[in-house]
């Protein structure tokens, strides 16, 4: 049967791949030898072992045939048993070989696998935020893992079966026709029979298993969603689960039926296989019978071509397939190079400097700036779109100045939308201005190393993210070597130390999704840990304290206030409770300052600060909170 499952084996790969149909790219193949270079050593050795491999494969067949000969011409014992010697030393060669083989395949792939994966996850980290904001994650999953198994297959499996196959094929030919050209070409009459039905039923299960892998990504995207933490709650509050539950049933029935479906046309095929297998050893034995009887062909000549006949078919019906397997490959290449093609916005100069030392200014000088549009960081196919919108671009900052001196506080307050975050997302460069300059220390940040912007600036967002890990994971993040008694000195300073002591495995608990299992403020203050356990020159807070209550924020406003002495701030907030000791505050509306100045200098001009002020405190029952407050 290794015909059968060999062909299978083609088959199967031939029908996975996808229906691009687009010629070969010139530049794509020079890239795909760039990735191969590191490793042509171990592709030659893979090619060579591989021929000899398929030359040992077709002497095996002429060996048996000799045997025959030797015992119908009663020759002596030991010819016989010298041709069985050398048989059992080809099947141990082989069988060697073939491990050797399969192991410098292995290695090659999972090589390249490393090389793609690895070049493609630094890549996507130097991309800028702008690109995660549009892209599913899934998608961008997908190329590191599926589109790069597809390429190694042009290693591993496609470039090792068509050499072998293209020598066998070869050499089984000319051996064949040198036993008996009229019985082999006879035999070829047959391969018709066999392939063409096998392409048209490619077809059909071709069209099959795409309905299938869409209707399991779009389960997988529904399990995702709604597995998730917020998803589950979500579902449970205003979702109905007995229509989620319908909807995933119906779809894993139909996925169900297609897999009954293509198993019967896999056993259809097989057993269409074997049939013409042996309607093509029939052939071979009742004509080669008659022309031994006849005498114009040796005996073992019958039992060779029959042999051999076993090796023609195999390699025939891979390489009838090899061209979509290579263009499978090719097309998943092309993916990868499409994410390692996507230029990251945000790029280190060479000669970049390092963040002078000593306290930090922070100035924002002239500077204007708009969202990139959806072509200069995103893939239509990374969105799971058509095409991409061609909103963006716009202005939402118009000339924004201001100075923070180094220790001192810098407060941004207006209206939601009005752009305090995008200014606090300029000064880490997670985006680049589009005109004027952010500055640290007088020195612009594209002129800076993004490792010492790291060290220097520290940020706490309105959402802290956690990661699936432990305390301790999140809290190293910040500063790796950092000892026991610095990371509980920080839980203690953000009024934390008590609940991870409390916890089952305190340090070591895994804090779930985006840290879940916490509340709201405890995800928050561990948050502001890690920010005190990075000890950065400055400190970015952008919403700090909006998820705690009003119990946790004086106490974590206790904790900032002493992680902020000697630094240098700036703070966003909507609670002006908590900036009211900030050294500038900064009103922004529409993208501009339209006011700058001290708490009592704004609440004195009577503009823009000044009604926030009085929206906030001077609700009724507030009346004492303002006059306290002011």
């Amino acid at each position: 049967m290794d015909m059968e499952v060999t062909a299978w084996h083609s088959l199967h790969s031939s029908l996975n791949a996808q229906k691009d149909r687009r010629p070969f790219s010139r530049a794509t193949l020079h890239r795909i030898a760039a990735f191969a270079r590191p490793h042509r050593g171990r592709i030659v050795r893979f090619l060579l072992l591989s021929v000899v491999t398929a030359l040992l494969a077709v002497a095996t067949p002429v060996l048996a045939g000799r045997v025959v000969d030797a015992i119908v011409q009663d020759e002596q014992a030991g010819t016989v048993t010298r041709l069985a010697l050398l048989i059992a030393l080809i099947a141990v060669a082989e069988a060697g070989l073939g491990l050797l083989v399969r192991w410098l395949s292995a290695t090659l792939g999972e090589g390249l696998i490393l090389d793609l994966r690895t070049a493609v996850f630094d890549h996507v980290q130097r991309m800028p935020v702008a690109f995660f904001t549009r892209t599913r994650t899934g998608a961008l999953v997908s190329r590191l893992n599926n589109d790069v198994i597809g390429a190694q297959r042009a290693f591993s499996n496609t470039l090792s079966g068509v050499v072998s196959n293209v020598v066998t094929l070869l050499l089984t030919l000319a051996v064949m026709l040198t036993i008996s050209w009229q019985i082999t070409l006879l035999a070829l009459v047959l391969l018709p029979v066999f392939v063409v039905p096998a392409r048209r039923m490619g077809a059909r299960m071709a069209d099959l298993q795409r309905e299938a892998a869409g209707h399991n990504a779009t389960m997988g995207t529904q399990m995702t969603e709604r597995f998730s933490a917020p998803g589950a709650t979500l579902i449970k509050l205003f979702g109905r689960p007995a229509d989620e539950s319908a909807e995933f049933a119906a779809r894993a029935g139909r996925v169900r039926d297609i897999g009954i479906r293509t198993a019967m046309l896999q056993s259809t095929f097989i057993t269409a296989l074997t049939l013409v297998s042996a309607l093509a050893l029939a052939l071979v034995y009742g004509l080669g019978g008659y022309y031994a009887l006849r005498g114009s062909l040796e005996p073992g000549a019958v039992v060779a071509l029959a042999l051999l006949l076993t090796r023609l078919y195999a390699p025939l019906t891979a390489l009838a397939g090899a061209r979509v397997e290579v263009m499978s490959a090719l097309v998943s290449f092309e993916r990868v190079f499409e994410i390692l093609d996507l230029r990251p916005l945000i790029a280190e100069k060479p000669d970049a400097r390092r963040v002078p030392d000593g306290p930090v200014s922070v100035e924002f000088d002239g500077v204007s700036f708009g969202y990139p549009s959806a072509e200069k960081v995103s893939l239509a196919s990374l969105e799971e779109v058509a095409t991409l919108d061609t909103g963006g671009g716009e202005q939402v900052l118009h000339d924004v100045s201001f100075t923070a001196e180094p220790g001192k506080m810098v407060a941004l307050v207006g209206s939601s939308g009005a752009g305090k975050s995008t200014i606090a997302q300029l000064l880490p460069r997670l985006y680049d201005t589009d005109a004027g300059a952010v500055r640290l220390n007088g020195v612009d940040v594209r002129d800076l190393t993004a490792e010492s912007i790291r060290e220097t600036l520290g940020m706490v967002t309105q959402d802290g993210h956690l990661f699936h890990e432990s305390v301790r994971a999140n809290l190293l993040l910040a500063r790796p070597e950092a000892t026991e008694e610095e990371i509980w000195d920080a839980l203690r300073r953000s009024r934390l130390d008590g609940l991870v002591a409390s916890l089952p495995e305190g340090l070591d608990t895994v804090v779930g999704e985006r840290g879940y299992r916490l509340s709201g403020g405890e995800r928050q203050r561990l948050t502001i840990a890690r920010l005190l356990l990075a000890r950065q020159r400055v400190v970015i807070l952008d919403e700090a304290t909006a998820h705690l209550d009003s119990t946790s924020e004086a106490a974590v406003q206790e904790a900032l206030a002493e992680a902020l002495e000697g630094r240098t701030a700036v703070v966003i907030a909507h609670r002006l409770s908590t900036v009211r000791a900030a050294d500038l505050i900064l009103v922004v509306e529409a993208g501009r300052v339209v006011e700058r100045g001290t708490h009592d200098e704004l609440l004195a001009a009577r503009g823009r600060y000044e009604e926030l002020y009085r929206t906030q405190f001077e609700r009724p029952g507030a009346e004492g909170a303002a006059r306290s407050a002011h």
